[in-house]
């Protein structure tokens, strides 16, 4: 039993709320526990120089942490974005394009901003759940409106984060666990199992295959919970 109460393969309390934004094409708030995301998807009628002609539609995201979501005021980044930023944003584009077939929305480009409102470890891997149903719900809305034939999701993908905590591989990590694991893992799958990214880190001690094979096992776990309240949401 972790300290938190929570069994190794246990989430989080997890709750998605939709359309919770007036303006945007599509909108969740992502509660993972204690860490707090705001998504929104924005649509524009232009993609990036180098799309253009191709027919071709895209998935950007923006991802920032408010000044006061972590126990200390973090400040903005006003003077253009740092490592770990860009780092986190490209992570959640190039998760959710792989939800997507993007030949099936050409011209179009849609824009995910990831707002943290409060941090308790996880904030890329909920960015990027609850990126993808405010995703689906603008993608659906041009749908509605006629302007996209079919909503071009092609599967739901979700990420978790696992790690190896006093020995035992555990999933769902909060800050406090993250801080203290021996190995700290991030795992993107789609619906079917398949993996769209990892990212796998030895932080106080190495794992071997097995742990990582437990770890993978727990992340596929976790998703298919995620997944599922993905699509209550959307009334899949």
């Amino acid at each position: 039993m972790r300290q938190n109460g929570r069994a190794a393969d246990q989430l989080r309390n997890l709750e998605i709320i939709p359309n919770v934004n007036l303006y945007a094409e599509g909108s969740c708030l992502i509660k993972c526990g204690n860490t707090h995301v705001l998504c929104t998807a924005s649509v524009e009628s232009e993609v990036p120089a180098w799309l253009k002609g191709q027919q071709k539609g895209w998935v950007t995201a923006e991802y920032g942490l408010l000044p006061r979501s972590t126990q200390t005021r973090v400040a903005r980044e006003t003077k253009g974005v740092g490592g770990r930023t860009q780092e986190i944003q490209r992570l959640i584009g190039r998760s959710l394009r792989a939800a997507v077939d993007l030949t099936a929305m050409p011209e179009i480009c849609v824009k995910i901003d990831c707002d943290v409102l409060q941090a308790d470890g996880g904030t890329r891997t909920a960015s990027i759940s609850g990126g993808f149903v405010a995703l689906y719900l603008a993608l659906n809305k041009l749908v509605k409106e006629g302007r996209l034939v079919r909503n071009p999701i092609r599967e739901n993908v979700a990420a978790v984060s696992c790690g190896i905590c006093a020995g035992e591989p555990v999933l769902d990590l909060d800050y406090n666990e993250d801080s203290h694991a021996d190995a700290d893992t991030n795992f993107v799958l789609t619906e079917s199992g398949r993996i769209v990214e990892l990212q796998a880190t030895a932080e106080g001690a190495t794992f071997s295959e097995t742990e990582f094979n437990e770890l993978l096992r727990l992340a596929k776990h976790g998703i298919h919970q995620i997944i599922m309240a993905q699509k209550k949401v959307l009334g899949e």
